[in-house]
């Protein structure tokens, strides 16, 4: 079960208790006949303790002469009012105040739920299960291809009633490990498996390569393109869509192993990780790829602001590209977080990033995630859970297994950085028809 936020059901549950308990005591008051029992009569008859009939209203002639009409003793209680109009005064009274009380209770309710509930989600890397997770594993050689996605080939403690003649697969029984441990923690703990897979090689990797990184940010990064490609909003390059069919090729490899399928499929917006989802999990024989129909998640993006490849696309424009995709609910037509003006700091992106896990673990109940991202938002997630650093190539898959607690009592504060502003160039031109140059990069925030 997933971390739950908001009100604790008991409150809620006591106020409407409460409602329901002066709804009942109304009814009965107004409906119910009133009766007010006399005390027993001793050493009286048994027919003169319980009267069947009151005494009829006895008129005078100059009552009858008025024709006022001879009421029927049934109409009065044992003090002598009518009853009738007791019982419309009970109602004048009381129907007002269980208005009042009904918009008081439904307003202390709401009240309480409007209140941010004193706790959140602690993340942490549960270690020991893939080889990403071992300081000895060097990033820029590994490949999660030939090792299994990086799955250690191990034993775990609950193999023995799971697959005592040893017949299930490592990812047979790594998937029956991690349900294993879902089930036996608490409400407040949950555990799931994350495969981060960063999209193929984009156009702006390649201008990225050929003119360095620091003449690239502080000038090429904020152009549309040069003079043979335009890279607003980056496609796959043709060795991009290349890496994204070894990936397809991978998880098919992977599929023969019995991996856990992905239960949901979550995309950045931007096209390049569009299409790298779609070349990666189309057409496997797997649960929800055929259609593939991931959702699109806006805090799933690049590093927000200033480079013009991390701007996205309208939402028709997607929608008409990937008419399959799904977008998530309050998915905006234009783009609303991308700026010319700044660029999001780490620290910003680290928390854009923890936002988002947020929203997956407390609104998604499945635990074997796919999520098609960039280098950068891996990075901040990678922050986020505690894990190590560990760079991936375009192209490159890395799974984590997550643990997710509700721990009681404000988050700690953590500093946000401001946004930074594109770094100032001086530059000198050689050859720019093809596209050289050379700088001298200063940077300021």
């Amino acid at each position: 079960m997933s971390p739950q936020f908001g009100l604790t059901d008991p409150v809620i549950l006591t106020a409407h208790l409460s409602l329901c308990t002066l709804l009942d005591s109304i009814t009965a008051s107004v409906f119910t006949p009133s009766v007010t029992p006399s005390p027993p009569l001793k050493d009286a008859p048994l027919d003169a303790m319980v009267p069947l009939r009151r005494p009829r209203l006895h008129v005078s002639p100059q009552q009858d002469d008025h024709r006022l009409p001879l009421l029927h003793d049934d109409y009065y209680d044992r003090r002598g009012h009518w009853r009738p109009l007791r019982q419309i005064c009970q109602i004048v009274v009381i129907v007002p105040a269980l208005l009042l009380a009904t918009v008081l209770v439904a307003g202390f309710v709401a009240m309480a739920e409007s209140v941010p509930s004193a706790s959140y989600l602690k993340y942490s890397t549960v270690t020991g299960y893939f080889l990403q997770d071992d300081p000895a594993t060097d990033p820029s050689t590994f490949d999660y291809v030939s090792t299994n996605f990086g799955l250690i080939n191990q034993t775990y403690d609950t193999d023995a009633q799971f697959d005592p003649d040893g017949q299930k697969t490592q990812w047979e029984r790594f998937e029956h490990k991690v349900r294993t441990m879902n089930g036996m923690s608490g409400d407040s703990v949950e555990c799931k498996v994350l495969f981060l897979g960063r999209h193929g090689q984009g156009y702006h990797n390649v201008a990225e390569e050929f003119y360095g990184t620091e003449m690239w940010d502080c000038y090429w990064s904020l152009q549309d393109g040069n003079e043979t490609t335009t890279w607003v909003d980056a496609r796959l390059t043709d060795k991009g869509v290349v890496q994204a069919e070894v990936a397809h090729g991978a998880w098919e490899k992977q599929i023969e192993s019995k991996i856990p399928f992905p239960e949901s499929y979550y995309v950045s917006p931007l096209n390049r990780c569009l299409a790298t989802a779609s070349i990666t999990f189309k057409g496997l024989s797997i649960p929800h790829t055929d259609p593939f129909r991931p959702t699109i998640k806006e805090l799933l993006r690049e590093t927000i602001g200033i480079h013009t490849c991390d701007r996205r696309s309208s939402k028709s424009a997607i929608q008409e590209e990937y008419p399959l995709y799904t977008f998530e609910d309050n998915f905006a037509e234009t783009d609303p977080l991308w700026s010319a003006d700044w660029r999001e700091s780490n620290s910003q992106r680290d928390a854009r990033l923890r936002k988002l896990l947020d929203d997956i673990f407390t609104s998604d109940q499945n635990t074997f995630i796919s999520l098609t991202a960039h280098s950068g938002a891996i990075t901040s997630i990678l922050e986020v859970v505690g894990h190590r650093p560990f760079s991936l190539a375009t192209g490159g898959v890395i799974p984590v297994l997550v643990r997710a607690e509700r721990v009681a009592g404000a988050p700690p504060a953590t500093k946000i950085d401001p946004p930074l502003t594109a770094p100032t160039c001086k530059v000198d031109l050689v050859g720019a028809s093809a596209g050289a140059a050379a700088a001298r990069v200063s940077t300021k925030a």
